[in-house]
């Protein structure tokens, strides 16, 4: 059985989604520590100007867990990025297809961020068709560090091989998962280009799923085998 391991991510690009397909299981690693400026509240899009961001405001100490990030409620993000994306969507192929369950996924009552990101994921999923298993790391009572972490979890849901990014040879200590019993397969992902809107400043890779769909409708699941 092949799993990964990821913090989750809202809206995170299609490479996010490529490892999913090819998993059984994925562990959304949601008992480690919150990273301000990256992904688990932030997602890129593309507008006239280049690429842009959709920001979901967060109440964070330092060292907090991600399961334990909970969203502000002192700014109306919603709006904001459902109007941000019906003004540089609105004019996409597949808008309309996809606009009525993204605003109401978006402006659904929200307090944990973990909650909006697992749930912003299965929806992608199921526009995808993708059907792995997500578990929450913090769940599983697994505790350690690097590779011991990552190893440990495999193992608590049963895996047989562990899917690493491409990024995780730079520190993953492969003895680790030799000693575990598991095998360690590379994610092989190239990030595919496809019609975008604003020709004008460029092909941008790499922006949040939501440009993807919007786009290519239900030709993102032939961009996803494809990739």
């Amino acid at each position: 059985m092949i799993v990964s391991v990821h913090q989750p991510q809202f809206f995170p690009y299609l490479g996010f989604f490529h490892k999913l397909a090819r998993s059984d299981v994925f562990v959304a690693l949601d008992n480690v520590q919150f990273l301000r400026r990256g992904f688990q509240n932030r997602a890129r899009i593309k507008t006239q100007h280049g690429a842009d961001w959709l920001t979901v405001p967060v109440e964070a100490k330092q060292n907090t867990d991600i399961s334990d990030v909970t969203i502000s409620q002192s700014e109306p993000w919603q709006r904001r990025h459902v109007n941000a994306i019906r003004t540089h969507y609105g004019r996409a192929a597949f808008f309309e297809r996809y606009a009525g369950e993204l605003t109401d996924l978006i402006q659904s009552p929200w307090k944990s961020l973990a909650d909006l990101n697992i749930a912003t994921t299965r929806w992608v999923m199921t526009q995808l068709g993708i059907s792995t298993s997500i578990v929450l790391a913090s769940d599983l009572g697994v505790h350690g560090t690097s590779s011991e972490l990552l190893a440990g979890l495999c193992r608590a849901v049963g895996g047989s091989t562990y899917l690493s990014g491409g990024g995780g040879s730079r520190y993953m200590d492969l003895s680790v998962f030799e000693q575990a019993g598991l095998a360690v397969e590379w994610q092989k992902f190239t990030s595919p280009t496809y019609e975008q809107l604003f020709p004008q400043v460029g092909f941008v890779s790499d922006l949040s799923i939501i440009d993807v769909l919007l786009c290519c409708g239900p030709d993102s699941k032939t961009l996803l085998e494809a990739a």
